[in-house]
């Protein structure tokens, strides 16, 4: 059960499909940390201020966790590491940013933290497929 967790997901797919699910995994992940979590590592005081605005206690330690939840989530599901665990704080983090932060803006402000939340959680439902760490830890 736990090993389903933390390494489970969809074996035995076609090349294609393989091909798809790790392309959208990589170009996904890679642009969740390096084009928005490593520029909040370490959070600065305006992303805690407005971390401490939502409502969250401890605001420093939440915002670290969007922080981490964006870089190094984003970096585990590039790499298909951890891709449950891993896409479930992502999808966590944007649910926030959609409701807590941009809930009232124009779509066009929404649509980036959607498309993550949504590519996140399919890899959440789903896990990483063949071509994954995940696939590999899950053979021994």
């Amino acid at each position: 059960m736990l090993k389903q967790l933390l390494f489970g997901g969809e074996r035995g797919l076609s090349p294609l499909s393989n091909a798809g699910l790790t392309l959208l995994r990589v170009v996904a992940g890679a642009a969740l940390a390096f084009g928005h979590g490593l520029g909040k590592i370490p959070p600065s005081a305006g992303f805690i201020d407005r971390t401490e605005q939502l409502g969250f206690p401890l605001p420093v330690a939440f915002a670290w966790s969007a922080s981490f939840a964006e870089f190094l989530g984003g970096i585990f599901l590039a790499l298909g590491l951890f891709t449950r665990i891993s896409s479930f704080f992502i999808v966590c983090t944007m649910l926030t940013a959609i409701v807590g932060v941009h809930l009232r803006d124009p779509f066009a402000k929404q649509e980036l933290a959607l498309l993550y939340l949504f590519i996140a959680l399919a890899f959440l439902l789903k896990g990483a497929n063949d071509w994954s760490l995940d696939a590999l830890l899950r053979k021994k």
